[in-house]
């Protein structure tokens, strides 16, 4: 038993989930309710919220951990860890803005769906700073798995198994992760148009060099790429990653603030908001995602951002329903890549499948995964397709 400030509230939830698997009715986990849209629409009947599993139960600035309750707004754990100069690393992406929706984020979420914003080119995902988890499975059983802090991580292969479940294998009620400081400083080059191919390859050039890039982008004209660290570090890294990529053009250095707001836009896909049409999120090679983008504008209407040095794409489409989804899979799955439809009409998410359909074997291993935590499916059916 948790001596978490949620614990009574984590005993209420596992018995109402018992009660769900009992009855075999299906329920909806909702947090802060901004990224309902995500995904296919939730064949339930009733929703259960995480937002009595809020607060923060540990945070150890010395040893970089911090344990908190899947229903604390994400806004609070972030305003605790900066207090301390601290931060988490893997910079998770805000989609009210794409989405359209209200509400407040919750560190819940962010481990189910894995959300990982530009900063993973270099401290990696969500899965890779959890340490520990605890969560309620489809009978109504508290799980603990992990640890809480990182010399004490056991049984770590189901702590990265719930991030990107997507609430269908448990629900999260405490995660437990590893922050790291807050740069002293940081500073982005930007280049000015270029064209797609051209941006990734001196996207490339960036990351290849020694300078300990933390973000490499592209897309409305500009292309990004971000250091961070100590101030004497940056006054040299920023001037020289600048030289370093002079053959793709003349450079413009900004910092601070101004700096820190250009990559809050690449992280929410800023260049998307307020206009019409579906959003799909492909991950392919960078070499690929110029070649991909090219093909579709050769067929339709397209618009693409970058992240992650172009192995990121964010495409606008039109609202095409099947065949526009088809055309997106066929020309991603060509280059090696895979799809994921995450913002579209309501006609268009019913139809079309959201995530890549798996191969049959990793499908079959999905299945047996889902009934060993949830036999009778009453956490989220039709989340992930079915």
């Amino acid at each position: 038993m948790t001596t978490a400030p949620y614990a009574a509230a984590e005993s209420a939830l596992a018995a109402e989930i018992a009660a769900a698997h009992e009855a075999g009715e299906p329920v909806e986990i909702v947090g802060g309710g901004t990224r309902r849209a995500l995904g296919r629409p939730v064949q339930a009947s009733r929703a259960v919220s995480t937002a009595p599993l809020s607060g923060i139960a540990l945070h150890e600035p010395g040893a970089l951990t911090l344990v908190a309750g899947a229903g604390t707004p994400l806004a609070e754990v972030e305003a605790a860890l900066a207090r301390e100069g601290q931060r988490l690393a893997f910079e998770p992406m805000d989609h009210r803005g794409l989405l359209g929706s209200a509400g407040e984020p919750t560190l819940g979420a962010v481990a189910a769906m894995n959300n990982s914003g530009p900063r993973r080119i270099q401290a990696g995902a969500a899965r890779d700073a959890m340490l520990g988890v605890r969560l309620i499975d489809g009978r109504g059983e508290v799980v603990s798995n992990g640890g809480r802090v990182m010399k004490n991580v056991t049984g770590y292969d189901l702590v990265k198994l719930m991030a990107g479940s997507w609430g269908t294998l448990g629900l999260l009620t405490e995660i437990a992760f590893k922050v790291l400081p807050i740069p002293e400083a940081e500073a982005t080059v930007v280049l000015s148009g270029l064209d797609d191919a051209r941006a990734v390859e001196a996207l490339s050039a960036a990351l290849g060099s020694p300078y300990d890039v933390t973000g490499a982008a592209h897309g409305e004209g500009r292309t990004l790429v971000r250091v961070e660290g100590f101030a004497a570090q940056i006054a040299h890294r920023g001037p020289a990653l600048a030289r370093l990529l002079s053959p793709f053009g003349k450079a413009e250095i900004v910092s601070g603030e101004a700096s820190a707001a250009l990559w809050r836009g690449v992280r929410d896909v800023a260049g998307f908001h307020g206009l019409e049409g579906a959003v799909w999120r492909v991950s392919v090679k960078p070499s690929e995602g110029p070649k991909l983008v090219s093909a579709l504008k050769a067929k339709g209407e397209f618009a693409a951002l970058y992240d992650w040095g172009g192995g990121l794409v964010w495409l606008l489409t039109p609202e095409e329903g099947d065949a526009g989804a088809a055309l997106i899979r066929a020309e991603t799955r060509a280059r090696g890549g895979h799809a994921t439809l995450v913002r579209a009409a309501a006609a268009t998410r019913a139809a079309v499948e959201p995530f890549e359909p798996a191969a049959p074997g990793i499908a079959a291993l999905e299945a047996r995964l889902r009934a060993a935590f949830d036999p009778k499916s009453v956490l989220n059916p039709g989340r992930m397709g079915p």
